[in-house]
């Protein structure tokens, strides 16, 4: 069940007899929810989980993990890949008394049918989802033009919780079994841990991710190693392409 919001209630009788009610505040509550989870209400469930800082994912069995970089190569997001499905999660700072699922959700609609996605609102295990499908890129082959973009099965969940939003992108290949192979990919997303930490942040703003020391180091040498080869390709095509021959007189042919 997703967080929900609890509205103030007054002492009616208080009113009644002209007592003007103390002041107060709105504030959302957490209501009973099994998944994803804030901080404070993470379960004991033994659970490994790899800490990317605001979120803690779970580490299933038959997934593998790779991150989203920003150009300061920072971590912007986190991707779970289970067969051929991909989960994409995101966490941001949120208001403390009001949810913006249903405002993100609209947006997110209108982006993606301006790029040939086909989504609609149903009601899911993570209360309303866009379901559909959307045009993804494929990666290209080294040396080889970049290949159409195909379509794919695409489903957009939100959960608001205190102070901060989650945000995941399922997708797969549109087959007729492609919910039992995205639903590892649910149980991940409901295992996920918000830590939202205590610092103010714009709404919206995407929490801080960060890596674990051995995938951090793992990254950089993988960086290096990508570096290294580039570098090596292009001293290779240089010293392949064919060299000036000069001619008595000091022409060149």
């Amino acid at each position: 069940m997703p967080f929900g919001r609890r509205r103030n209630r007054i002492d009616r009788s208080l009113r009644e007899r002209g007592v003007p009610p103390e002041p107060q505040q709105r504030v959302r509550e957490v209501a009973a929810t099994s998944g994803p989870w804030d901080e404070a209400d993470a379960p004991d469930d033994g659970l490994p989980r790899i800490d990317l800082g605001a979120i803690r994912l779970p580490a299933l069995p038959g997934m593998d993990l790779r991150v989203e970089l920003n150009q300061q190569q920072k971590v912007i997001a986190a991707t779970l890949r289970h067969g051929e499905s991909l989960l994409q999660v995101s966490a941001f700072a949120a208001p403390r008394a009001t949810d913006i699922w249903d405002d993100v959700r609209a947006e997110l609609a209108r982006s993606a049918s301006g790029q040939g996605a086909s989504l609609r609102e149903v009601e899911g295990p993570f209360g309303i989802e866009l379901a559909g499908t959307m045009m993804a890129p494929v990666p290209a082959q080294p040396g080889q033009p970049a290949p159409q973009p195909v379509r794919r099965a695409a489903r957009f969940f939100g959960v608001d919780g205190p102070r901060w939003f989650l945000r995941g992108l399922l997708t797969g290949p549109v087959i007729d079994d492609a919910q039992a192979e995205q639903a590892p990919l649910e149980t991940a997303f409901r295992g996920i841990v918000v830590v939202r930490g205590t610092e103010p942040m714009p709404v919206r703003e995407p929490l801080p991710l960060t890596l674990p020391a051995q995938a951090a180091a793992q990254l950089v040498a993988q960086q290096q190693a990508a570096q290294q080869q580039a570098a090596q390709q292009q001293a290779a095509q240089q010293q392949a392409a064919p060299q000036p021959v000069e001619r008595p007189g000091g022409d060149q042919a």
